[in-house]
């Protein structure tokens, strides 16, 4: 959720939990990231959102923010744990940055990891992050603030051309100034092969 002033989702955070629910599509873990400036608050778990407290609490005491990032977890690569679970944080250029995606990158494991950030699960959508983190590092490590949009775009656009081969590259990235979402492709209701739409926008 990307709103110009800060908001909550309290009004859409029920439907979210059902889709993450013991008997919903993606019972394997949530996780839900309200970013507070360059800062964020990011709550997560790997469990059915039915078992957990923690979505209870966020229901009755919401949250507000102009940016929202929120992913349930079906595994398809890794184990149910922490780690694993999405959505993923990292500071980078004295900022937080959170990435979560959906699909299945087959070899991303493989792709070497140019900056400082290492995995800490076992997840294609860890090891992902952590790619696009190295190709972004020289431009907010210069040390003169938040690198143009353009530039930042160009990096993320290359970033999401070298993963759409892989597999299913659906993802949503911020640094906590822009929001960066790319709509690949996904399997469709009734089990189809996967095909755009990759993501829909409200």
């Amino acid at each position: 959720m990307s709103s110009g002033r800060a908001t909550n989702v309290k009004f859409s955070f029920a439907e979210f939990s059902q889709r993450g629910a013991s008997t919903g599509r993606n019972p394997d873990g949530w996780g839900v990231t309200y970013f507070d400036g360059p800062d964020v608050r990011l709550v997560r778990e790997p469990q059915p959102t039915d078992d957990s407290a923690c979505v209870r609490f966020l229901m009755d005491n919401a949250v507000d923010s102009s940016l929202i990032i929120s992913h349930v977890r079906r595994a398809t690569q890794g184990r149910r744990s922490l780690p694993n679970t999405q959505p993923f944080a990292r500071e980078l250029g004295g900022r937080m940055h959170v990435f979560s995606h959906n699909g299945d990158l087959d070899g991303i494991g493989e792709a070497p990891l140019g900056g400082c950030h290492r995995p800490i699960g076992d997840t294609d959508s860890e090891h992902a992050f952590c790619v696009l983190l190295g190709e972004l590092a020289q431009a907010w490590q210069r040390g003169s603030g938040t690198p143009s949009f353009d530039e930042r775009f160009d990096i993320v656009c290359a970033f999401a051309e070298r993963l759409r081969p892989l597999g299913p590259a659906n993802f949503i990235y911020s640094d906590a100034d822009a929001l960066f979402v790319h709509a690949h492709r996904r399997t469709q209701p009734g089990g189809k092969s996967p095909r755009p739409p990759g993501a829909h926008l409200l």
